[in-house]
């Protein structure tokens, strides 16, 4: 019966799709040519276990890419009229839903292709041909020379959408379509209030009282325990040390971390906003594998959370409003996800000030916002000014910041910024994730963009401390403070010089920070007290106010002292401020064309750093800050070698530095120990949840696996 329809369409001329009904037995294989196999893994394997399954099946469609290319064997092509290549689901007949054919030939669930119609794709997610025929909602006009409804042999229909068609107009032509509603919208509103409800927090907000009793944990070190009475000290370091509660909530099961349906968290939901670039330049694997990495982030966000996607290349696009990761919502965020198509420039300032026109309009608020970024060029479309005719001065990148979300705003939404390959402009990346207090990393391999949003969000997913303040007050009348080494957190000293005061910000669960403060210290009969060190803070999910009982840091005052033995811990964090201005000292000579220098710069560093009390001891950090050396200094062997990584490298290091906190950098399996000093332990098991699935999809299916393809491995002894 199909052939006859097939014949019949043809010998009437028609180009239309027409679905005609088949038994199982009617479906014939698909050639085995790599152009019209190229269905996804997922597709054609059916997973190992349950735990596997349900990762396949909230996974994007583009397929996995492999050392040879996107390709699947010729036993996937088989089944890909047997299976949508979007929802991953069997199809057949009479089974409750519309089936769509295509032109060239692939089938699909029609709600399925037609959401890859509301985000203007027009190309087939399989074989990436293009359509001339995409389905429409609507009965159409009379008349209309662009649309027709088939229904031959008056077939029972069982979705009154199915055989809607558009003629998508040649190009060139002029002709235009007025009686015809698209199935989804493809225009945005002027006003991006159309976010969904928040979810009700009453109970998860209880129920982190009961599990989280603990608030921040104040220390302070001296650097040294004391000073003889007769003595004074114009530059004494004093180490303030913070850490954030580990929330229970990071103890219980998987379901309850991740906020599946029906499970409720004590962690503080955020508003995750997503402004991904799709350039030309991203075509291939690179948008596999972000697709990949997106799916990964839209499996472990909770009901609570709430997500939008903004594409850009050209120009910026909302792609998905700012709804919430119920079922519901993540199959719809996947299937925007599996719609992105890769063409057009890189407009980077377009698609932040989308992603912050989402954030300022949305009508209700989350505790936590944030947007992740992600580029792999060059901004072609922001011209910066200059300053006089005679040279042109440093491009003001922060300026590309939209000046709601910075840092100075009062209301700051952290931008953490992904720089992906080797193109993208670290430099501007670097600015924009500073301006608005985010971290920027250097995403070296293309493999490892999973894992580091993975490392990211694991964070993101476990804010305890929301605007943490820390207040330092001189208790001694001859006690006055010097400088305060906080890094990029601001600090301010009063006038006085009698108090000051670091504003933190935001902390993961078991987050740490280390701030180091500078006083003198006169002579004195006894012991002496110096400061007083208290904080102040949010909590995220009562939105409750949380005040800390301050800590005073006294010295002891003997009137003789034998040899000093300085504090290693104030050693150490003299050691990564120190390293972090050799960084950034290095980097400016790298900049001017003076790689020898640079490269001699930070081998003094290494030189200081293995003479020190902490590099003696075989202190972990020190020895970590001795391998980024070593690797900076490798990296810029050449200039072609610093162009291409070198640069990157050091800006993604300043940004963990700068922040005290985990970024990716590189692919050096060497640097990875800095990365774990920052790492916090739901970071960590992000990071591990992010392999595993990586392993599960990669792993070949034995039920499919061909012998000659894939030979079995034997049993290790």
């Amino acid at each position: 019966m199909g052939s006859r329809w097939r014949k019949a369409k043809l010998s009437l001329g028609l180009n239309l799709c027409v679905y005609v009904p088949k038994t199982l037995d009617d479906y014939s294989p698909l050639p085995s040519d790599d152009s019209t196999a190229r269905t996804p893994d997922s597709a054609v394997a059916s997973p190992a276990s349950a735990g596997a399954s349900d990762i396949r099946a909230l996974m994007p469609t583009t397929p996995t890419p492999a050392s040879s290319g996107l390709r699947l064997s010729k036993s996937g092509s088989r089944s890909s009229k047997k299976t949508c290549a979007i929802c991953l689901a069997t199809m057949k007949p009479g089974h409750g839903h519309a089936l769509f054919t295509a032109e060239c030939s692939h089938v699909f669930h029609f709600h399925c292709i037609a959401s890859n119609v509301k985000h203007g794709n027009h190309v087939c997610p399989v074989c990436r041909a293009k359509w001339k025929e995409i389905p429409f909602q609507g009965l159409p006009s009379s008349g209309s020379p662009h649309e027709t409804r088939v229904n031959p042999g008056n077939w029972l229909q069982d979705d009154g959408h199915m055989h809607i068609l558009r003629l998508l107009p040649r190009a060139g032509s002029s002709n235009r379509l007025h009686h015809v509603t698209p199935f989804f919208h493809n225009s945005e509103p002027s006003i991006f209030n159309d976010d969904e409800p928040l979810d009700n927090l009453t109970e998860a907000a209880e129920d982190s009282q009961q599990e989280c009793m603990r608030t921040v944990e104040i220390k302070a070190y001296s650097e040294f325990s004391e000073i003889p009475q007769s003595a004074s000290e114009e530059n004494f370091t004093i180490l303030i040390h913070l850490k954030a509660p580990l929330a229970k909530t990071l103890q219980t099961s998987n379901n309850n971390f991740h906020g599946n349906d029906g499970s409720r968290t004590s962690r503080a939901p955020i508003d995750l906003i997503t402004v991904l670039d799709v350039s030309g330049s991203m075509s291939g694997t690179k948008l596999a594998l972000l697709k990949k990495a997106m799916g990964f982030v839209i499996h472990n966000l909770g009901p609570s959370d709430r997500l939008s996607l903004i594409a850009f290349s050209s120009t910026a696009r909302r792609l998905f409003p700012l709804r919430r990761m119920t079922e519901s919502g993540r199959q719809d965020a996947l299937q925007a996800v599996n719609s992105l198509t890769s063409n057009g420039g890189t407009n980077i300032a377009d698609g932040l000030r989308k992603g912050a026109k989402v954030i300022e309009e949305r009508k209700e608020k989350n505790p936590i916002s944030s947007i992740i970024l992600l580029s792999d060029g060059q901004d072609t479309y922001t011209i910066f000014p200059t300053a006089g005719v005679m040279h042109q001065a440093q491009p003001d990148h922060q300026s590309l910041v939209p000046s709601s979300i910075r840092g100075s705003s009062g209301h700051q939404v952290p931008v953490h910024v992904f720089g992906f390959g080797a193109d993208h402009d670290s430099v501007l990346m670097h600015s924009i994730s500073e301006a608005s207090g985010g971290t920027f990393s250097f995403i070296e391999a293309e493999a490892a963009i999973q894992d580091a949003f993975a490392l990211c969000i694991g964070g993101l997913l476990s804010v305890v401390v929301q605007q943490l303040h820390v207040e330092v007050e001189c208790v001694h009348p001859g006690v006055h403070l010097g400088p305060i080494k906080s890094g990029s957190y601001v600090s301010r000293v009063a006038d006085n010089k009698r108090s000051g005061s670091i504003a933190v910000g935001d902390l993961y669960a078991d987050e740490e920070r280390d701030f180091l403060v500078v006083v003198n210290v006169p002579p004195a009969s006894e012991e002496t007290p110096l400061l007083k060190i208290g904080c102040v803070y949010r909590d995220p999910v009562t939105n409750e106010a949380v005040r800390v009982e301050d800590l005073d840091v006294h010295i002891s005052r003997p009137a003789f002292v034998g040899l000093p033995i300085m504090s290693i811990e104030v050693d150490r964090q003299k050691n990564r401020i120190q390293t972090a201005e050799t960084m950034a000292e290095a980097r400016a000579a790298a900049e001017r064309g003076e790689l020898s220098q640079a490269v001699s710069i930070l081998e003094e560093r290494r030189k200081l750093l293995s003479e020190s009390l902490s590099g003696q001891s075989g202190d972990r950090l020190c020895l970590a800050l001795d391998t980024e050396l070593r690797e900076m200094q490798e990296r810029m062997a050449n200039q072609q070698r610093y162009e291409a990584s070198g640069r990157a490298f050091v800006l993604s290091g300043l940004s963990s530095h700068s922040w005290q906190r985990a970024t990716t950098r590189g692919n050096s399996m060497d640097s990875g120990s800095l990365v774990q000093s920052y790492q916090t332990p739901s970071m960590v098991d992000m990071l591990q949840r992010s392999q595993t699935m990586s392993l599960a999809t990669q792993r070949p299916n034995p039920q499919i696996r061909h012998a000659k393809s894939f030979p079995a491995r034997p049993e290790p002894r």
